[in-house]
């Protein structure tokens, strides 16, 4: 609603300075003054130009694709071919397509491609499918990070899980291992929160600058980062002054049988046990070299007729069910949410409107695995929101899993009825959907994987991550 009323607007201020400019059309003088039509002619490019440039800036994606679609299908073919170049030099695209599942990615308007993807069909043979989405900010870092260590962590411990409900025991498995029914009292490993802890931390913006100065590797993006965090903390002192504790206490993570329950692998908390872990970790890492990057989470798990769905931030999953209906399978982590904008206040931060609203002006998502000096107050979080689905009651066409560059110009409806008619295509409609987005002027790196369910059943196969 608030993107339809934006281009409301911004067509009328369009309309009114077409207006404006044929009402100063229609006073040039006669032309036997050559002169004098030159300049207004001049007069008249430079402010098109201008005009053009300004609304390119600051009008809405949707509304300029409208308006520059207008300039035929040759600029659309030269885009493509310029994003289909995969020379080794200057790779612009990705894609990988399995036996029901397909992704396909573009660099897009970005100088650097900081999406990453994972597609297992068959994790190890044990019949779990597993995928993953990762949009990276700020570097490459996190988003990296996030693939090759919790991605592995995770697949390893659905491998254990399975392997323990079928009755397979592995030498890894052959040892005792505490789970957390086998010793609930057994709290006197975890590290206690000290008591220098209760007192006022230093300021994030401080802490920053002096890993920067005892590293001595600083680069531009730090510090531009730097400087926009300082001018945030200028303008709210309770950024300062905010006394929230942080024990540093490594979040707890158990050996993969410990998560069989009833029968059934609780996936739910095993994604929250992993994902907390893994963003504890890097954080932790980070820290050493000063790295400010960070990356959202979509991962989804289908285990015979279940769906679990874990997020973190901002990129989305969508099904469509057997009624051609989309239903969300995660919800945007977004600062302005009552939710997400109560518990930053809760934990004495602000969010503020630069473009879009972000936390402490910074960062447009509320929830992330990295950004440690946001994550050190607490104002971005790292919890996932769990959602689990059952399959055989929504019977579900196909799935789409996407990086926020998608959903900057699609709804969930307008990608659903945009696959559905493109089922056929070699990867399910993922590569179509992905161009689509960039030609309605996506700025962000754009990543779609589509998962098809044939006849209400999901086949597993063979793996691949990039």
């Amino acid at each position: 609603m608030d993107d339809q009323l934006e281009d409301k607007i911004f067509s009328q201020v369009y309309i009114n300075s077409m207006k404006i400019l044929s009402k100063f059309a229609v006073t040039i003088p006669p032309l036997s003054s050559w002169g004098l039509f030159r300049f207004y002619l001049c007069a008249i490019v430079l402010f098109i130009v201008l005009f053009y440039l300004q609304a390119a800036v600051v009008w809405p994606r949707g509304l300029l694709h409208r308006i520059t679609t207008s300039f035929g299908y040759t600029r659309k073919m030269n885009r493509l071919q310029i994003m289909t170049t995969n020379s080794p030099e200057k790779k612009q695209s990705w894609e990988q397509t399995r036996d029901a599942s397909s992704v396909f990615a573009v660099q897009g308007r970005r100088l650097k491609m900081e999406d990453r993807f994972v597609l297992e069909e068959n994790v190890n043979n044990t019949g779990v499918s597993f995928f993953a989405i990762f949009d990276g900010h700020g570097g490459e870092f996190a988003a990296d990070y996030a693939k090759d260590f919790l991605v592995q962590n995770l697949l390893s411990k659905i491998t254990a899980a399975s392997n323990s409900l079928r009755g397979i025991v592995t030498p890894s498995q052959s040892t005792k291992t505490d789970c957390p029914d086998d010793d609930k009292e057994n709290t006197s490993n975890q590290p206690k929160p000290s008591s220098t802890l209760t007192q006022r931390r230093p300021s994030i913006r401080k802490s920053l600058t002096d890993d920067c100065v005892s590293n001595g590797n600083c680069n531009r993006e730090q510090e531009l980062y730097l400087n926009k965090l300082g001018s945030s903390i200028r303008n709210k002192e309770s950024f300062l002054n905010n006394n929230n504790n942080n024990n540093n206490v490594k979040p707890q993570t158990f050996d993969g049988k410990c998560y069989v329950e009833n029968g059934k692998i609780n996936f739910g908390k095993m994604l929250t046990d992993e994902v907390l872990a893994a963003d504890f970790e890097l954080v932790k890492t980070a820290k050493k070299t000063s790295n400010l990057a960070g990356t959202t989470a979509l991962i989804a798990i289908v285990d015979d007729s279940r769906l679990i769905v874990a997020n973190v931030g901002d990129s989305r999953g969508v099904m469509c069910d057997a009624k051609m209906n989309a239903i969300p399978l995660s919800f945007d982590h977004k600062p302005n949410q009552s939710r997400e904008k109560n518990r930053i206040k809760e934990a004495g931060g602000f969010i503020a409107f630069h473009g879009v609203w972000r936390v402490a002006g910074i960062l447009a998502t509320s929830r992330a695995l990295g950004d440690y000096p946001l994550k050190d107050k607490k104002f971005v979080i790292a919890d996932p929101d769990i959602l689990s689905f059952d399959l055989s009651y929504n019977k579900p066409k196909f799935l789409i899993l996407a990086s926020d560059g998608l959903w900057d110009t699609f709804s969930n409806e307008e990608a659903v009825a945009f696959i559905k008619d493109r089922l056929h295509e070699p990867n399910f409609g993922a590569k179509s959907l992905v161009l689509e987005s960039y030609y309605r002027g996506s700025v962000d790196n754009i990543t779609v994987l589509v998962i098809v369910f044939k006849d209400g059943k999901y086949t597993v196969g063979s793996s691949v991550a990039s």
